[in-house]
């Protein structure tokens, strides 16, 4: 029970095309889960299927301890990557709306739609049609219609796409909030800073297969250390073990040949008696990582 969303051994096919292949991922509850992949990799007919939307070949799916029910559905919130409001309507009506199709009651729907247009900075056009406002503003409405019920599993199909930086952080704020009070949250981007600062666990897939899946920090140890950078006015005449060093930003940077410790970086300016601003450790970026398996996976082919 302590599991949101379990997707097992998966599979989806389209004539002749399999879309999704043989995937399994498990979301549990009170984390924030990063389904990456390039565009066309298969994480939008991978949510589908967790919704029910449509049904996989083979494989099962378990949403909040159970089979995907409509009961089931109505503890989920969803952001589509495509967007759709009724163009025509007003910003509070639509809300109402998606809060009585969640089994709200109408005067409990519309107190949560006037609840989460605050918080989206909204408030004030709750009145407006949604043809009056902006992409971005359309967005929030989306994103806040899709928490008014406050699901116990929300689910998230590139939700920043559009947003200028403001609206962004101020989504992520929102997002740390439904952690907190035990949301399940399952983020699909192919964003990769994005989900760095707010996935602990990731499932990385391309053209349908997994590539990689598993604790985010546990991911990036497995690649080994990735550079050394160092903040100094001036570097070592000698740097043993160095496979390569740039100066950007300020700072040092290298990239340790095999076997070479890091701390030997950091020596040889202790015996040059170069004073240290800072000295950092740097793991492989999840853009870097996700660059090279992806890249790996179609060289393959």
């Amino acid at each position: 029970m302590n599991l949101a969303l379990e997707i097992k051994d998966v599979t989806k096919a389209y004539d002749s095309r399999t879309v999704v292949d043989d995937v399994s991922l498990v979301v549990k509850r009170g984390e924030t889960f990063g389904l990456l992949g390039p565009n066309g990799s298969g994480k939008t007919t991978t949510i589908r299927m967790a919704l029910d939307i449509i049904r996989p070949e083979s494989g099962s799916v378990s949403l909040l301890g159970g089979m995907p029910t409509r009961e089931a559905l109505t503890r989920v919130g969803y952001l589509p990557e495509e967007r759709g409001l009724y163009q025509k309507s007003k910003v509070i009506d639509i809300l109402v709306y998606l809060g009585r199709l969640k089994r709200m009651d109408a005067a409990t729907a519309r107190a949560h739609a006037q609840e989460m247009l605050q918080r989206v900075g909204l408030y004030e056009y709750r009145n407006k049609k949604v043809q009056a406002l902006s992409r971005g503003m359309t967005q929030l409405v989306q994103f806040a219609g899709a928490l008014l019920h406050k699901p116990d599993l929300i689910i998230l199909d590139e939700p920043f796409a559009g947003l200028d930086p403001l609206n962004v952080q101020l989504m992520k704020e929102i997002l740390r909030e439904q952690k907190e009070r035990g949301a399940a949250i399952v983020f699909s981007t192919h964003q990769m800073p994005d989900v760095e600062e707010l996935c602990e666990r990731v499932l990385l897939i391309n053209d349908g297969q997994t590539l990689l899946y598993g604790r985010l920090a546990e991911l990036k140890r497995a690649r080994g250390m990735c550079s050394v950078c160092v903040t100094a006015d001036r570097q070592p005449e000698s740097m043993l073990g160095v496979v390569d060093a740039k100066f950007r930003n300020g700072s040092f940077e290298y990239l340790m040949g095999e076997g070479i410790k890091p701390d030997e970086v950091l020596r040889a300016y202790l015996n040059a008696s170069i004073p240290v601003e800072r000295y950092e450790i740097r793991m492989p970026s999840l853009n870097q990582i996700f660059i090279e398996e992806v890249s790996r996976a179609r060289n393959a082919k």
